[in-house]
């Protein structure tokens, strides 16, 4: 998709990090949910977290996604090397919290939330685009043209 006096965006995988963006206390929202059965066949959906409250693959059952859950001490470089890997070029990240900044630097699109967990400020500061819930945020790629009319000059 070509967006004018903005960029060239090709994008075919889609990073999210968990809680505070499409979780809340380590349960899915059920309209996160259903955007991503929506998304299915579309874009590849990525779940990337620490697993907090160990209740992600449960969560998840049934949905078609990819989850990475965070081995390391570093989440930040680790989400960032994870985008990296998939191919920065063609990926959209969504996260609200410090440990996603790397990641949303890295990607060709970036959405911050800021939904009940608040979002951390520099992570708002370097996103392309700033939602209200990970659903919203999600939505964005149910239409391509909304991305357009938000990121056109």
């Amino acid at each position: 998709m070509q967006i004018p006096g903005y960029k060239e965006l090709q994008i075919s995988d889609i990073v999210c990090d968990y809680n505070g963006t499409i979780a809340k206390d380590g349960i899915l929202l059920q309209e996160t949910a259903d955007m991503i059965k929506t998304l299915a066949g579309r874009y590849r959906v990525h779940i990337v977290t620490a697993d907090t409250f160990g209740s992600v693959a449960e969560q998840i059952e049934g949905l078609e996604v990819e989850l990475k859950i965070l081995s390391s001490s570093d989440h930040t470089t680790e989400k960032r090397a994870y985008v990296e890997e998939i191919g920065a070029h063609r990926c959209a990240a969504i996260g609200n919290g410090n440990n996603d900044l790397q990641m949303l630097h890295t990607a060709a699109l970036s959405v911050a939330v800021v939904g009940d967990e608040g979002c951390f400020v520099q992570t708002m500061m370097a996103a392309d685009i700033v939602c209200r819930s990970g659903a919203e945020a999600l939505a964005l790629f149910t239409i391509p043209k909304r991305l357009a009319a938000i990121l056109r000059k």
